[in-house]
């Protein structure tokens, strides 16, 4: 699969959900045209490895008749090893241009927030992306701090990687970041949770499109 710059509507899939609805949504949110899918590291207790890597298969199935990459949280060697197209990371891992070797051409992202010394150097150690969270408050990203948009407008001065928000990110809310240069959103609940999946996927796009001058 060639690799892209990464941008566009970004889902993040949650392994805890129900598979067959969760492929099921998938699907469907494929039609809309994501740009790219990750999946969580946020298995329920007790799934093997082989489980994991059976789901990963079904997931990369579906998003490769797309040519849609596949990014797997955290877990670097799991992604190696179900032959996906990359990784992501919450924080710069100590060892990130070791990773960086090891994954060879492979989609490398890194979440940041305010600091602009993380940002800078997510991009210099080998990062693909960085992905700001979060934008909004919001129940699935309550880890994370709420990012000024002054920080955002900032990033593209010191890193010249792709740049997704995220964190409570609708459709409706997408017009308070006019002016900032991004690639894309990352997303969960507003497509995984809509009634229409594609339907959603495309309202995302069309907020997006809104933005360019």
């Amino acid at each position: 699969m060639e690799m892209k710059r990464p941008h566009g509507v970004y889902l993040v899939v949650d392994p805890k959900r129900d598979w067959p609805e969760l492929l099921r949504q998938l699907a469907r949110a494929l039609e809309g045209g994501l740009g790219l899918v990750q999946v969580w590291d946020h298995w329920t207790e007790g799934i093997s490895r082989k489980q994991q890597l059976d789901f990963l298969g079904e997931v990369a199935a579906r998003c490769g008749e797309y040519g849609v990459p596949v990014l797997m949280h955290e877990d670097w060697a799991l992604a190696l090893e179900a032959e996906l197209q990359g990784v992501h990371f919450d924080e710069i891992p100590a060892d990130l241009a070791t990773i960086r070797t090891a994954l060879g051409g492979k989609i490398i992202g890194v979440t940041v927030g305010n600091d602009p010394v993380k940002i800078k150097r997510a991009g210099e150690l080998g990062a693909d992306y960085i992905s700001f969270c979060a934008v909004f408050p919001s129940s699935s990203v309550g880890s994370c701090e709420i990012v000024r948009p002054e920080n955002i407008r900032a990033a593209r001065t010191v890193t010249d990687v792709a740049i997704f928000v995220s964190g409570g990110i609708r459709p409706g809310n997408l017009s308070r970041l006019a002016g900032l240069d991004f690639d894309g959103v990352a997303v969960i609940s507003g497509i995984l949770d809509a009634a229409d999946p594609a339907a959603a996927v495309n309202a995302y796009h069309l907020a997006l499109q809104k933005l360019k001058p």
